[in-house]
């Protein structure tokens, strides 16, 4: 089965100018000038007035639900795979949070493995907030090794809700999931869920001292909570590391936008920034009993819309905005040779954008699965 996108303008996520793209089955296997071809079978979409651009690559969703700490009624269901065409996003990793009581890594595994088969790119971590880590086989190693899904693995840290690890059994983690990553092939990380405590990145410059692990091994999130962590991230990018911002995050110190700006003038390395949703998890807040006072449920598109909230603020051009959620995550996540980019060779991961950035189309692995802003369902195209 071939597919033809002409004349539309290519951020591929760099700007390419006006060109068709080629797919058969599920790959890009040409970027060019030509607009027609002599195959059998051709569907063609006619780009013009819109711009192509690669698939969202979310590295934090919650896909089978957040939330429950409001107590039973506050689980959030698990993810809908519309709630991700809809968002632009074309490939998911999943993972815990809070929850690792009446949710399991055998059940994340298992939703993983069922949006796969649904059309999506999805990849998930073991372990959750709590510790011991839970896991599948056993130990972090062993279900980063032997289970295709999982590249990496979570834990929570300087956080009330978090298990109070110390430096010691942080630095067993990192450890496991590096060697895990070294034996499969895979990128091998920890999901550091960092909260407001005192101790911020504190643990992880103690580690690298004391157990040489690299830099790249260690992923703190929802950094943007507070003055001080954002200083301690910034730094940390500048020393090599990678940090993840949270989009459209609930009772944040700054605007998203904002931080952005102070990555920019503080000179901190752009190329390892990245933005996750925290999609279908639970945002929370409490007061000062620690008792919850308000939750809610975070959206699974705010990656794409703080992408176009910098370009239309003029943080940075399009181009530059997409790479905080195409390239700069392929890359960290390992996967950067077949994710991420419009490029011959790629897996055909693609938004189709009007003239006002909203999201007309998207393709997952070659196949439509929303056209002209109707969703597939059942079939069918449906209206968002």
């Amino acid at each position: 089965m071939f597919t033809l996108i002409k004349d539309i303008e290519i951020y591929a996520p760099e700007y390419r100018g006006k060109k068709s793209v080629l797919i058969c089955n599920d790959k890009i296997v040409e970027v060019s000038d030509k607009k027609e071809y002599n195959l059998e079978n051709l569907k063609v979409i006619d780009g013009n007035g819109k711009k192509l651009v690669p698939g969202i690559i979310d590295q934090h969703i919650h896909i089978t639900g957040g939330g429950g700490e409001g107590s039973f009624k506050t689980r959030v269901p698990e993810v809908a795979l519309s709630s991700l065409i809809k968002g632009g996003v074309t490939t998911v990793v999943g993972l815990l949070g809070t929850d690792s009581t009446t949710r399991c890594v055998e059940n994340l595994v298992a939703k993983a493995k069922g949006l796969k088969e649904e059309g999506i790119n999805c990849y998930c971590l073991t372990g959750a907030y709590a510790y011991p880590t839970p896991n599948i086989t056993g130990s972090i190693k062993r279900d980063i090794t032997f289970i295709n899904e999982i590249i990496g693995v979570k834990i929570a840290y300087s956080d009330h809700r978090s298990s109070a690890i110390t430096v010691d059994e942080l630095a067993k983690i990192v450890a496991e999931a590096r060697v895990g990553g070294m034996l499969s092939g895979k990128a091998g990380y920890v999901t550091m869920h960092m909260g407001d405590g005192n101790s911020s990145l504190k643990p992880i410059y103690e580690i690298m001292e004391k157990y040489d692990i690299p830099i790249n091994h260690f992923r703190p999130t929802h950094v943007g909570r507070n003055e001080r962590l954002f200083k301690d991230t910034m730094e940390f990018n500048r020393r090599g590391g990678y940090i993840d911002i949270t989009a459209g995050d609930e009772g944040k110190f700054s605007k998203v936008t904002n931080l952005f700006v102070r990555l920019k003038e503080e000179n901190c390395n752009l190329h390892k920034v990245t933005l996750s949703s925290d999609g279908n998890g639970s945002w929370s807040l409490y007061d000062d009993e620690g008792k919850v006072v308000k939750i809610g449920a975070a959206s699974c598109d705010t990656v794409y819309k703080q992408i176009v909230d910098m370009v239309k603020t003029k943080v940075f051009t399009f181009e530059e905005a997409l790479k905080f959620g195409t390239t700069n995550v392929s890359k960290a996540l390992c996967i950067d040779k077949n994710y991420g980019k419009i490029e011959e060779g790629y897996y055909a991961d693609l938004l189709i954008i009007d003239k006002d950035y909203i999201i007309d189309s998207v393709i997952m692995n070659g196949k439509l699965m929303m056209a002209d802003k109707r969703v597939l369902k059942r079939g069918t195209f449906e209206d968002i």
